[in-house]
């Protein structure tokens, strides 16, 4: 389909309207956001028997975790930033094809340092993609019916698609072997790849050509991996230990210094008014808060149902099919359904309740919880209410932004997510381990038998968990807070399209008109 010469102010597009192509994208869009997703938990349930088979130790395990995490947690601001310098299109092919060398490098892996560097890698063309996929996403869908349904897919994929790696892994080590979570990635990527190649038209005009700001790139690069490695480092070290206080205070530092840097340079990595405006600040804060209560239960389960009720990799994958359902429902069809009718904050805010309330049913397990009587409703509550605000608020943290800031936009979501999930698993399992201790400490002197002490040790571990959902619940009624009150927007106007100047806009959230 040939493009129309724009007049001054609008954006290029096809005779008669959008991209003709948009829906066939959005296929190769969603297809490569899901790779990036299921690649986040794919690997945690592989890791036992990748572990055995290269030599790794118990102290270094956490690098096949930590080092995909520090790479993307730290680089997503400045691989936003290269989307929109060099186009989304060519950022998005260029994340897959590196993203794919980086998979089979790792899935070959001979020793703990090849893959180690290959999880670095998946992080480094992660951190190009992920911002990429998403700020395409917003670029493309300007009509507002059309741009609810198309987060509502992308909301699912990113809010369902962890779970789904807890069953493909599951399956891929069972019944192949490790290497098969790395390699899975391939078939992904190239078809990803080759279908954005042909069928993604680019939106012209909203590219930032302005030079790089090198300054803010080192320091939010920097910034960010100290926090995130000090997370880490104080799940296993321990709050106090010296050097985790250390990268807490180089990261506050480092950060401060980013945001000094950014209000002073000509041409910022990220422009403060993409985070200051209050809506989009509002996202960020309670999608990170979110993800934190997300995070930790996801690891709490797959202990419980492995450790604590001896299920299988590939039944516990299966247990978490409700929660997946749920996400799919209350992403494509409630929050999709009422995205145009009703503004974002009454879905944002409702859904986090939802997803507490799922999580208050998850503090009643116990060793022997029926499946079906506790699990069940919680988790389908819990991906319910989560799919139902994480579709509205992947629309609203690009809604409204200059195309030219639109891929470092989309690198803050990203950046919320990886970031909260790092302290989430960190924090939850700490606390977690801090209540398992005291229970077995008090319980173990009346524990006569090994029967007995085996069966405190496993009450102990079920206690952590369920004191760290307690928490997780209050960390979702927080998020549901931070949105009732800080997202003011009003709902979206139905069937604005990006370049008609003269169209009205619903409320205060407006589809964006294409600026230079």
């Amino acid at each position: 389909m040939s493009e129309t010469a724009s007049p001054a102010g609008k954006t290029p597009r096809a005779p008669g309207g959008p991209d003709a192509n948009r829906w066939k994208a959005l296929v190769f869009i969603a297809l490569a956001q899901l790779m990036v997703v299921l690649d986040a938990t794919i690997v945690n349930i592989a890791l036992p028997s990748a572990q055995q088979d290269l030599g790794i130790s118990d102290g270094n395990r956490q690098w096949v975790v930590t080092a995909y995490a520090l790479a993307f947690g730290g680089l997503l601001l400045f691989g936003g930033r290269i989307a929109d310098l060099w186009g989304r299109k060519r950022a998005f092919v260029l994340g897959l094809g590196g993203f794919a060398a980086a998979s089979a490098l790792g899935g070959a892996a001979t020793n703990e340092a090849m893959m180690f560097g290959a999880r670095a890698l998946q992080g480094v063309f992660g951190a190009l993609l992920a911002p990429a996929a998403l700020s395409l996403l917003a670029v493309m869908f300007t009509d507002g019916k059309e741009r609810a349904k198309a987060f509502g897919i992308y909301g699912a994929i990113a809010g369902g698609g962890g779970a789904v790696g807890l069953i493909l892994g599951g399956f891929l080590t069972e019944y192949l072997d490790w290497r098969w979570t790395f390699f899975v990635n391939i078939p992904f990527a190239v078809v990803a790849a080759a279908g954005a190649y042909l069928v993604i038209r680019e939106p012209g005009g909203g590219r930032n050509r302005s030079p790089l700001d090198v300054p803010g790139v080192v320091l939010s690069t920097v910034g960010l991996v100290a926090l995130v490695y000090g997370f880490t480092r104080a799940e296993s070290e321990g709050w106090s230990d010296s050097l985790t206080i250390g990268m807490f205070v180089a990261s506050a530092v480092l950060l401060a210094a980013f945001v000094a840097v950014e209000t002073r340079v000509k041409a910022p990595l990220l422009p403060l008014r993409v985070v200051t405006e209050r809506n989009r600040g509002g996202v960020y804060l309670s999608l990170g808060l979110a993800v934190i209560a997300m995070f930790g239960l996801f690891l709490f389960l797959t202990y419980y149902l492995q450790v604590v009720k001896g299920y299988s990799p590939v039944r516990t994958g299966f247990a978490f099919l409700p929660m997946i359902a749920g996400m799919i429902t209350g992403s494509t069809q409630i929050g999709t359904r009422l995205m145009t009718r009703v503004a974002p904050r009454l879905l944002m805010g409702p859904g986090f309740l939802v997803a507490a309330l799922g999580m208050l049913f998850l503090t009643r397990m116990e060793i022997d919880t029926s499946y079906a009587g506790v699990l069940l409703p919680g988790m389908l509550l819990l991906g319910l209410g989560m799919g139902t605000a994480f579709m509205p608020a992947m629309s609203l943290a690009t809604l409204g932004v200059e195309p030219r800031d639109s891929g470092v936009a989309s690198a803050m979501v990203n950046t919320s997510q990886q970031v909260g999930g790092a302290i989430g698993t960190a924090l939850l399992n700490t606390i977690a381990a801090s209540a398992t201790t005291t229970y077995v400490a008090d319980h173990i002197g009346g524990a006569t038998s090994r029967s007995q002490q085996q069966l405190v040790q496993l009450q102990g571990q079920v206690q952590g968990y369920t004191s760290a959902i307690w928490f997780a619940v209050g960390i979702l009624v927080a998020a549901a807070a931070i949105a009732l009150t800080l997202i003011n927007a009003g709902r979206p106007g139905g069937t604005a399209v990006a370049g008609s100047a003269d169209e009205t806009v619903g409320d205060e959230m407006a589809v964006p008109v294409a600026m230079h």
